[in-house]
């Protein structure tokens, strides 16, 4: 059986950020998914059928039983009863989107100041929750001045956090007691923009890839040399020989 090739932890690493991405793509696309299927059971974008059908069934009583019919919509059920399906389903890949949006985004940042502190680490490591879940680190990332997509991801990066602070306001005011109608406004625009934060955090993460690769530069130039210098000795060794 052939040995497995052992990774440097330079590639090791940029795998383990590229799985993360993997993973958000994935809930990304499942969760589109699954706005498609609600926008296509939208009761105010469909036409129901108004055939009925009648539902003859024995019921109980406390005297006797006896047969009771009623007469149901079956086509206005089938479209509420999916979508009350498809709607908890958008919901649940919202959030699972969300969560491996922000682990792409926090895991990618996380990987790049390890570097840049001097830290070979072969994969992303994650601290994690009284679940055994993952927590994601904090997204911001300093130091990359000679970066040329330094100023890209600044911006990528402020535009997470207005839909973040979108999103905290958003859950503040949905938590009081009582809000004034120019809450409510204040609340709907903030709902709004709270939608757009899975997607802001999966931007910037695809930034924050490209900036794991740009730190990687050098430990993967001083591993070629490394490797280079290891054949010149091997190649001098066979000719002394």
């Amino acid at each position: 059986m052939p040995e497995k090739k052992i990774q440097h932890w330079t590639e090791s690493l940029f795998d383990s950020v590229y799985a993360l991405y993997e993973t958000a793509r994935e809930y990304q696309t499942a969760h589109r998914a699954a706005q498609v299927a609600v926008q296509t059971v939208d009761v105010d974008r469909r036409k129901l059928h108004e055939g009925r059908v009648a539902l003859r069934g024995l019921r109980g009583r406390a005297d006797a039983d006896y047969y009771r019919t009623r007469r149901t919509s079956p086509h206005e059920k089938a479209v509420f009863g999916l979508y009350g399906l498809y709607s908890r389903s958008e919901s649940e890949l919202r959030h699972r989107y969300d969560e491996a949006a922000h682990l792409f985004a926090s895991g990618a940042a996380w990987a790049v100041g390890a570097v840049q502190g001097g830290e070979t680490p072969d994969v992303v490591e994650f601290n994690t929750d009284e679940a055994s879940a993952p927590t994601r680190h904090q997204l911001s990332i300093t130091g990359l001045g000679r970066y040329a997509g330094a100023g890209e991801l600044t911006a990528a990066y402020d535009q997470w956090y207005a839909h973040m602070c979108a999103a905290e306001y958003a859950e503040d005011l949905a938590g009081r007691d009582y809000v004034s109608d120019h809450e409510a406004g204040q609340m709907h625009d903030a709902i709004g923009s709270a939608l757009g934060l899975a997607d802001s955090a999966f931007a910037y993460g695809l930034l924050a890839q490209r900036a794991v690769s740009f730190v990687l530069l050098e430990p993967r130039r001083a591993r070629q040399s490394e490797l280079a210098a290891a054949r010149a000795a091997a190649q001098s060794a066979q000719l002394s020989n």
